[in-house]
């Protein structure tokens, strides 16, 4: 194997800035963000009573992609996460697809994240709405990570008072009906699998951590304690809710429900809390876009760095200490797509994606050994499995499409081996 990869000997090097308690809430704000807003809804669609059993294998299978990424990142702390990992584990060709299917698959993400944005703030304009924030947080990340951290803080705070204020306002209500937990006969096994295929998109916030390995202050014992830190909190949080969902509106009314947080505490007789529900999703999508640019683009830095993407984009702001030509092109594609498609179908596309990226990881994790920090073998054997199935449990065309974009990404990476062994 080789050597581990960190930024020392590289010109353009990061900063070392954020503690474990930042890089909990960076995390916190790339979970807790408009998945638990929107994403409750199909995934009843698709398990019926069996919702809280997808909840649950969704969280082990994060759980056990958590721990892989941050072995893996406590022993490459440089900025990048599985792109690295893959590359110094097992090949250059791994480390490029789990790159690939990063960037393409959470650029996708960042634009319905801003289209969710527009949709809850001004539903008539939402497009431009959705630029104006892609173009406000791009701005923000420009002027460097403390300020990310920061205003992704001040983003987590008000989302989990508005998730609090939504629990316990269905739980304490009268409408609230535990009988509506149990299992029933519509809870089938592909439906559950479905199920945590599309919640899983809601925990991949975790490897944001793992991204910004190169700006973590001591990452061989700040990363292990933060990754495990915001996925368990995040897990409380998700399980919280969704049961205070389910015991007021049951699994057929919450499959069915446009804005399932807003309906629920709406059946709790709670309607002035609705509009803050609205602004509640609003920010929370924010948040996750804020998260999401931050890890495209190191990811895009580092993939610039070994020239999979044109070297221009490995330019470290002198002042800023930012990758600011990879924030500013990922700012300019995530603008362009939030302002003139609806990717909000890209949701099960960047699930597939998210899925291969980890698989990545997982196989990564098995080749440590034990002085390397390898976790118990079963973790990254279940991890990989895991995401494998949950990949291809979800809907045909997430599946056509995620495989296609990662065929297309393999075949530029061979197009690229050919020519440059062609060139003397």
């Amino acid at each position: 194997m080789s050597e581990p990869s960190t930024a020392a000997g590289v010109p353009d090097e990061l900063h070392r800035r954020l503690g474990v308690s930042d890089a909990v809430v960076i995390g916190l704000g790339a979970m807790i963000g408009a998945g638990i807003f929107a994403a409750l809804a199909p995934a009843a669609g698709a398990a019926g009573s069996g919702l809280l059993i997808g909840l649950a294998l969704a969280a082990v299978v994060a759980y056990c992609n958590a721990t892989s990424s941050a072995r893996l990142a406590a022993r490459y702390p440089a900025s990048g996460g599985t792109y690295v990992y893959g590359r110094e584990r097992l090949g250059d060709f791994w480390g490029y697809l789990a790159g690939w299917s990063f960037v393409v698959g959470k650029t996708a993400s960042c634009a319905a994240m801003a289209l969710t944005v527009g949709l809850y703030v001004w539903p008539g304009q939402a497009h431009a709405v959705a630029v104006a924030a892609v173009v406000a947080l791009t701005a923000v990340n420009y002027a460097g990570v403390q300020k990310s951290a920061l205003l992704t803080r001040v983003i987590v705070a008000v989302v989990l008072a508005v998730l609090a204020a939504v629990a316990v306002a269905a739980l304490t209500s009268d409408a609230a009906d535990a009988a509506r937990l149990d299992v029933g006969s519509d809870a089938t096994f592909v439906g559950v699998l479905q199920a945590a295929g599309l919640l899983f998109f809601a925990f991949a916030g975790y490897a944001r951590i793992a991204t910004l390995g190169e700006e973590v202050r001591e990452p061989a014992r700040t990363i292990p304690r933060a990754i495990p830190l915001a996925l368990g909190i995040t897990l409380v949080v998700y399980a919280a809710v969704a049961v205070a969902v389910l015991t007021v509106l049951g699994p057929e009314q919450l499959a069915q429900a446009a804005a399932p947080l807003s309906d629920a505490v709406r059946a709790a007789g709670v309607d002035w809390l609705a509009p803050v529900v609205r602004v509640g999703a609003a920010v929370a999508a924010l948040g996750s876009l804020l998260a999401l640019i931050l890890g495209v683009s190191r990811t895009t830095l580092a993939m610039a760095r070994d020239r999979h993407l044109p070297h221009a984009f490995a330019a470290v702001h002198p002042t800023f200490k930012v990758p600011h030509r990879a924030e500013l092109l990922v700012g300019a594609v995530v603008a362009v797509l939030a302002g003139t498609a609806d990717v909000r179908g890209a949701i099960g596309f960047s699930s597939f994606g998210v899925l291969a990226y980890y698989a990545v990881a997982n196989a990564s994790a098995w080749t440590l050994t034990k002085d390397e920090g390898r976790p118990h073998p079963l973790i990254p054997l279940v991890g990989l499995a895991g995401c494998l199935v949950l990949a291809f449990a979800l809907p045909l065309p997430s599946v056509i499409s995620g495989a296609a974009v990662l065929a297309v990404g393999a075949a530029a990476y061979g197009v690229r081996r050919t020519m440059a062994a062609r060139t003397p």
